[in-house]
């Protein structure tokens, strides 16, 4: 299924295992508050906490997303993709230290904001790193290493919030973005990047390490013919709307944004311990459910990473969004029978095992593909405001649902916000059939030529002239 492991692919394997190890944090603190608003509202405490003060635990973090969305698109393109990753990963590191040398609720708050500045930041910097440096047939597996790991993160902070002391989870995710910090900052920066700061001898240099072999010019010459017509569009925020590929390449990352939060997975991330608490069950304690939940998740990301690039993104994407719906529908549907009075305890295990379930289904697919999708969507002029402006629907949409859940399980029962999000995961999928095409085994130029709707032989004949003329001068 892969490229044979030659000492190329090796490199772009521990580039991207690398580059990625903040997604372990990343997946921590996304997780944090499940096991930690128990805590803090707790008499063990060691910061006084009211509920609703916890609550807003989870909304801060967003809010830094999108407080960061600014710096995102400047650093990525000012200073590049690696650095601005190692910036996002300190950046991680300081929002840690924050956590745990925090006296009082505010410090926690601070943190939190930039922790969200700081995924944003990573969360951009990353895919747009792994997607340059990838050989076309692993790109997609990849590109979906940041998942992976962040469900390292998720299960990590499971495992750690509920059985170690308060401070054991910062000094894990330290430890970890030190070696970061340490270890990416000796790697190349992107061909893609260095070429269009017209730095052909670094891009050169970048592509020969990451392929292993000096015979890179063919390659080398098609990213520069692709970066030369993105320079004739500026990058602008116009372009979004002004040009074609461009314009449908937001348009998908959109939908797909829309689609992971409508899907309920920050909810559910951070109100597992709740959600099982209300059900009411007693099959298995709320935080042993929780490690089994985040290690379904991950073990769905690695199935999905597999077979990304053999299956495809579409199928994947479509299957999981029909599966999830079903999920939330059914858990929904539990809590109409428990709060509407009638008997409910023979079916207690129910939403234990959807959740359960809709580890899986969601993240095989839902849960993976549009990572991938974001990371070769763009051109590489665009790519960082392409996906900084996605960041924005995701964060704006991540509000959303998670104000829909907390504002609505309190007033009229815990079914609405699972009603809520079951219809609009149908919806989702009825626009993914229609609008989303498929990236498989194609390079970033084609599917520069797919979105714009050019075909591709005329455009390789293009392509072919554009040599000739270089070669003649």
């Amino acid at each position: 299924m892969f490229p044979k492991m030659d000492r190329g692919i090796f490199f772009q394997v521990f580039a991207a295992v690398t580059g990625n190890l903040m997604a372990i944090s990343d997946g921590m603190t996304v997780g944090w508050t499940s096991p930690m608003i128990p805590y803090f509202l707790s008499e063990n405490s060691h910061i006084s906490m009211t509920r609703h003060q916890a609550e807003w635990l989870e909304t801060w973090y967003p809010i830094g997303s999108m407080i960061g969305l600014p710096f995102t698109v400047f650093f990525v393109n000012k200073i590049g993709r690696k650095k601005s990753l190692l910036l996002g990963t300190f950046a991680m590191l300081i929002q840690w230290i924050l956590i745990f040398a925090a006296p009082s609720i505010n410090y926690i708050y601070a943190a939190r904001i930039i922790g969200g500045m700081a995924g944003d930041m990573s969360f951009v910097a990353a895919p747009s790193y792994i997607s340059e440096i990838a050989d076309k047939n692993i790109r997609g597996f990849l590109s979906s290493i940041i998942f992976l790991l962040q469900m390292v993160g998720v299960i990590a902070i499971y495992v750690i919030g509920a059985y170690l002391p308060f401070y054991a989870a910062s000094l894990t995710a330290g430890i970890l973005l030190t070696i970061e910090l340490i270890l990416f900052s000796f790697l190349p920066e992107t061909p893609y990047y260095l070429l269009s700061k017209d730095n052909r001898e670094e891009a050169k240099k970048s592509l020969i390490k990451f392929r292993a072999t000096a015979s890179v010019d063919s390659e080398l010459d098609e990213i520069h013919v692709a970066i030369e017509k993105q320079k004739l569009e500026k990058g602008k925020l116009t372009d979004i709307f002004l040009v074609k590929g461009y314009r449908k390449a937001i348009l998908i990352i959109v939908v797909l944004d829309i689609a992971q939060q409508i899907g309920a997975i920050n909810v559910v991330l951070m109100n597992l311990h709740i959600i099982l608490e209300e059900a009411g069950s007693i099959y298995i304690n709320p935080s042993k459910a929780a490690v089994l939940f985040s290690g379904l998740l991950f073990m769905a990301a690695v199935a999905s990473s597999v077979v990304v690039d053999k299956f495809g993104r579409r199928k994947l994407l479509i299957v999981s969004n029909i599966l999830t719906m079903l999920c939330l529908l059914i858990i929904g549907i539990y809590f109409s029978i428990k709060n509407g009075g009638y008997e409910y305890e023979k079916f207690s295990w129910l939403p234990v095992v959807c959740v359960m379930i809709y580890a899986v289904v969601y993240k095989i697919g839902l849960g993976m593909v549009p990572i991938v999708i974001t990371a070769e969507i763009f051109a590489s002029k665009i790519k960082a405001l392409g996906m900084s402006i996605g960041n924005t629907v995701y964060t704006i949409t991540a509000i959303g649902a998670i104000q829909i859940f907390t504002r609505l399980k309190d007033v009229s029962g815990m079914q609405y916000p699972f009603y809520i999000f079951a219809i609009g995961s149908l919806i989702a999928t009825a626009v993914e059939m229609y609008y989303i095409p498929e990236t498989k085994g194609k390079s970033l130029h084609e599917i520069q030529l797919l979105l714009e709707g050019k075909n591709k032989n005329k455009n390789d004949d293009n392509l072919k002239n554009e040599k000739e003329k270089e070669a003649s001068f």
